[in-house]
């Protein structure tokens, strides 16, 4: 079985997000399971290909956006074990620029690469003998790629071929989807004919991920809760009706992480190491956080990490307004560290100097330092989305042995369950509704858990769950399968 994941972003090379890590490790993981893997990405002007060997094989003349564009297909040997190989489109007049995204002809942009890469897979074939059985496509940057696949199949035009192959499209955030105006459809290459509500026409715009929802021969998310959310006008973004119609092609697969990378046997940026067996090292840890951050290092006051991005997707809402009453009604100490919506960055700064005994904000540049010393010294990690898609800190959290708090929603639900002291099962403190008062009340529980005699026995939980890539690696493979069978 052959996949080519095709994808805006991936480690090492570039990243602003999940999708990053989905794309970067995902593909190493499928080698365990008789699946090759490749991976194709936009060459940015700030990707980094210092530890890479970088050839260019084939030229690609494109017609598109009106005239004949030319773009360079390239090669590298990713630096590691896997040797997982990798391809990148060089298409300067469209990925030459400071940013991965955030310009007016983004749709441009990735339309181009999706064309792009439809145009490099007989150069790949003849160059390195590899045919692809599926295309792995990635949120809407790749999502016009099936719809390119389907409506130019048997087209005679000598400047494009459709290989035959399966497309899959996995959405990582639905809120992000490519909208963009109607007057791009004929520089897309599309038809006015595809611009209906069935097809690329969203209340008057062109959406990117629906062309892709209408056109994958299947669809996955990153956790089987957030696949059934996205069908509700709650958390459908619009799309509840495309996803509702296409219910039977979606399935739920609940990412991974790397533990080679979050383990606190090896962490390079700990104070201490420690393990399950041996935690006597987690306390130095945390009086090493605290120090850091400038926080009285009081080994018996539990602390409350945070790390994310700063917006109301993730809970800020809930933290800034019950913030003052959780620091007031308990003994505890907070640090956050994120960045993100203006908003949240100036309030945080206020709220810091306000509260400068007991809580710390390091706001701007994520600092990877910081961010595994949380981690590893935190007691308690605090995650209470509006919704999430899968989640990634809840599981490098209990990794530590740091007890999450979550809320109820997608990849949280999926992967942190309400401890109970009676029947000593569960790995966290979970709330359902979406407010202030049941976020305060679950971080009230859990503060009572941590004083509690049922403490060792959560934190023996936590470090007992699995969140590998191997599980994950194991249900695409069966996936892919499935759909190359069907």
């Amino acid at each position: 079985m052959k996949v080519l994941f095709v994808a805006a972003e991936a480690v090492p090379f570039c990243k602003t997000g999940g999708l990053a890590d989905v794309a970067g490790s995902l593909p190493r993981a499928l080698e365990h399971c008789g699946v090759e893997a490749r991976l194709i990405l936009p060459h940015y002007a700030a990707i980094e290909t210092s530890e890479e060997q970088i050839e260019t094989i084939a030229e690609l003349s494109i017609f598109f956006d009106g005239i004949l564009q030319h773009a360079t297909l390239q090669r590298a040997t990713q630096n590691s074990k896997f040797k997982t190989q990798n391809y990148f489109i060089d298409a300067p007049q469209y990925f030459a620029r400071p940013k991965l995204y955030g310009y007016d002809d983004d749709v441009l942009r990735f339309g181009f690469f999706c064309r792009a890469v439809l145009e490099a897979l007989p150069l790949i074939a003849t160059h390195d003998d590899w045919r692809p059985d599926i295309l792995h496509c990635h949120d809407w940057h790749a999502a016009l790629l099936p719809a390119y696949k389907t409506i130019f199949a048997g087209d005679d035009s000598p400047d494009f071929k459709t290989p035959d192959f399966k497309t899959i499209l996995t959405i990582h955030n639905l809120v992000y989807q490519g909208l963009a105006d109607k007057s791009f459809l004929p520089r897309l290459g599309f038809d006015w004919s595809l611009f209906n509500y069935h097809q690329l026409e969203f209340f008057g715009k062109i959406n990117a991920l629906k062309a892709g929802l209408i056109f994958a021969d299947a669809i996955t998310t990153v956790s089987p809760t957030y696949a059934r959310e996205i069908q509700t006008p709650l958390q459908g973004a619009g799309l509840e009706g495309v996803l509702a119609e296409h219910a039977h092609q979606i399935s739920g697969i609940i990412n991974g992480i790397d533990y080679g990378e979050w383990n606190p046997q090896t962490d390079p940026y700990l104070a201490a190491h420690f393990s399950r067996e041996d935690l006597k090292n987690k306390p130095i840890c945390k009086a090493d956080l605290q120090n850091h951050v400038g926080l009285p290092t009081e080994g018996s006051t539990p602390v409350i990490g945070i790390v994310s991005r700063l917006s109301s997707q993730k809970g800020f809402d809930l933290v800034a307004s019950g913030l003052e009453k959780l620091l007031a009604m308990n003994n505890c100490q907070l640090i956050v560290l994120g960045a993100g919506d203006e908003y949240y960055m100036k309030l945080f700064e206020r709220l810091g100097k306000r509260f400068r005994a007991q809580a710390v904000f390091k706001l701007g540049a994520r600092d990877e330092a910081l961010a595994h010393k949380i981690y590893a010294g935190s007691d308690l990690f605090l995650m209470p989305s509006q919704y999430e898609p899968c989640g990634l800190s809840q599981m490098i959290s209990l990794a530590y042995g740091t007890i999450p708090v979550v809320r109820a929603t997608g990849g949280l639900a999926d992967t942190i369950q309400q401890f109970n002291p009676r029947s000593g099962v569960g790995n966290g403190l979970v709330f359902e509704e979406y407010n202030t008062a049941a976020m305060l009340q679950c971080v009230q529980a859990a503060l009572k858990s941590y004083h509690s005699a049922h403490w060792p026995k959560l934190i023996k939980n936590a470090f007992e769950c699995d969140f590998s890539w191997d599980a994950s690696a194991r249900e695409y493979s069966e996936l892919y399968r499935s759909v190359v069978d069907s």
